[in-house]
């Protein structure tokens, strides 16, 4: 990768930031956890919406989401704090001694939370026109900038990254992690609008004009002499609702707030910080996108996704998510579980995929560990029909390891044809845990267990377009939203692995064409559940009763 990395900043910057067995990508010496970024900003001065505790109104089973006739709910506050409330909300507050930190239903890497959620919008009931920042330590919303009602209705979701919250801890790598984390964000946000019968699609917004719309290139509030690189936010992406009654956001975004009144300050972040990262603020630069421009999204044509057998309630699922910390090296994953992981991180106009950009340049490499029926050793899933036809290429020429690669489903009758999964090579089980370990950082959590895998992205757009390193990172952020998500419905837990040793991963698999690069690592298995931790309810100032809706 390295001499097409010259001509691209973006290329050279992942090369840069690349994990070695002889050395890390370039981070801080040291971490003052009593001066860790906080991960909840707010806009003192603003008024303040606070949100209804109304998700539990609209349960129905998780196996529901998937479903084509699935009951839709109208937006109104009601609906819409359900539905920031599953996607962006804090779950659960944990405590160990004196320690207290929150859980919330997005993903992140390390807790640190970058990003933050924006709500803009026109006619919901109950919600004055205008834009808002979503607070979720207090499930309410800050009007940032209210303009009159024109009549229109309409509702969109814009997300921005702190990410200052990510480099305090993972240095040069954290640009990487912060948009994995946008890419779990809109899964989040699209697995709860599935629950309310809704769907969220992108818009192609410049960076310049997403970043003007959430007001965060105004000098007056953002002034230099006080918020550096540590304080600015990052506008990432914007994603419109469809839902009964509402249409799409106008034409016109950029001009819609011309007339409104903006209200509050920004609180600060990290008044002390100790470390600066140019190289981050660099690759945020090359990959903005620069212009509107329209693109289809075909999704391959793969059978209907058959709805989960389990009766466990979507919000449940979706609040009782968590990041394994550690698994179980005696437990096993039934098979039928394991190809209904593998089939929900097909691409699919389902949740999480309706939230999907750019068409799916994503495959797995899985290290299958503890399968039931299936032989430990390496798998490849391609995903789509077009990476499938690619495979040939992908692996080093003169390399026998995978001469003897096969589709799993023409020796397992058990197994989806669509599937395409390959068995590459049989290993042997400590052969296997040896490999996964040391390749995802040396993590316990990667061999104990039932399986890992690598997201293997297809870097062949990013030269000439540098939004597409986002949006590949966000897609690798989408599967790990679908495995997290299965994973609980099935009985185990996932986590997602950002550590990960980038080119002895390729090694590992005789991958030599640097068109295909690592990005993200993820591990199912059996979670050993530390009970010292104690778990509190995510809002014990709000009692959800006193907020009644309507029934779905």
């Amino acid at each position: 990768m390295s001499d097409v990395a010259q001509n691209s900043p973006l290329l050279a910057y992942h090369a840069r930031t690349k994990h070695r067995f002889e050395a890390f990508a370039e981070g801080p010496g040291q971490l003052d956890w009593d001066a860790q970024p906080d991960p909840f900003r707010r806009y003192p001065g603003a008024p303040r919406l606070e949100l209804p505790l109304s998700a539990d109104h609209f349960e129905r089973p998780y196996g529901a989401l998937t479903s084509a006739d699935r009951p839709t709910v109208a937006p109104d506050l009601n609906s819409l704090g359900a539905l920031l409330e599953l996607s962006f909300g804090i779950s659960a507050w944990k405590s160990w001694g004196p320690n207290r930190w929150a859980l919330r239903c997005n993903p992140s890497s390390g807790n640190l939370h970058p990003v933050e959620a924006y709500v803009l919008g026109a006619g919901l009931p109950g919600l004055p026109d205008g834009l808002h920042h979503y607070d979720p330590k207090d499930h309410l919303l800050e009007g940032r900038a209210l303009r009159p009602a024109d009549g229109t209705r309409w509702l969109a979701i814009g997300l921005s990254s702190v990410m200052w919250r990510e480099a305090w801890k993972y240095g040069e790598r954290a640009f990487r992690y912060c948009q994995l984390d946008v890419g779990h964000a809109m899964g989040a946000l699209a697995y709860a609008a599935a629950l309310l019968g809704w769907s969220i699609t992108p818009l192609r917004v410049p960076g310049n004009t997403l970043t003007s719309l959430l007001g965060l290139d105004r000098p007056d509030d953002f002034p230099p002499s006080r918020f550096a690189f540590t304080e600015t936010e990052e506008a990432e992406i914007l994603l419109y609702v469809q839902a009964p009654g509402l249409a799409q956001p106008p034409a016109e975004l950029d001009a819609w707030l011309a007339d409104a009144v903006w209200q509050g300050m920004p609180s600060q972040v990290d008044p002390a910080p100790g470390y600066r990262w140019p190289v981050i603020g660099q690759a945020a630069t090359a990959s903005r996108m620069l212009r509107s421009t329209d693109k289809n999204l075909d999704f391959p044509d793969y059978p209907a996704l058959p709805a989960h057998p389990s009766r466990s309630g979507a919000a449940q699922i979706i609040r009782q998510r968590r990041s394994g910390q550690r698994f179980d090296p005696k437990a096993s994953l039934d098979k039928a579980a394991f190809y209904r992981l593998l089939d929900a991180t097909l691409p699919r106009p389902l949740a999480p995929f309706f939230a999907q950009e750019a068409v799916p340049a994503i495959l797995l490499l899985l290290f299958v560990l503890r399968v039931d029926g299936l032989p430990s050793g390496l798998y490849c899933l391609p995903r789509t029909p077009e990476a499938a036809a690619a495979l040939p290429g992908l692996f080093a020429d003169g390399d026998d390891r995978f001469a003897g690669q096969a589709l799993v489903a023409d020796s397992d009758p058990d197994c989806p044809a669509h599937l395409g999964l390959r068995l590459l090579a049989p290993l042997g089980l400590q052969e296997m845990q040896r490999l996964a370990r040391a390749l995802s950082c040396h993590q316990d959590i990667a061999s104990t267990s039932a399986f890992s895998l690598g997201m293997l992205g297809d870097f062949s757009g990013v030269a000439e377009d540098g939004y597409a390193y986002r949006q590949l990172l966000r897609e690798a952020g989408l599967i790990g939203q679908a495995l997290y998500l299965e994973a609980e419905a099935a009985g185990v837990r996932g986590t997602g692995i950002g550590c990960f040793f980038d080119d002895p991963v390729h090694q590992a698999f005789a991958i030599n064409n640097p068109r295909w690069q690592s990005v993200y690592h993820f591990t199912v298995g059996t979670p050993v559940v530390d009970e010292r931790i104690e778990t509190g309810p995510p809002y014990p100032h709000r009692n959800p009763a006193h907020h009644p809706a309507e029934n779905p």
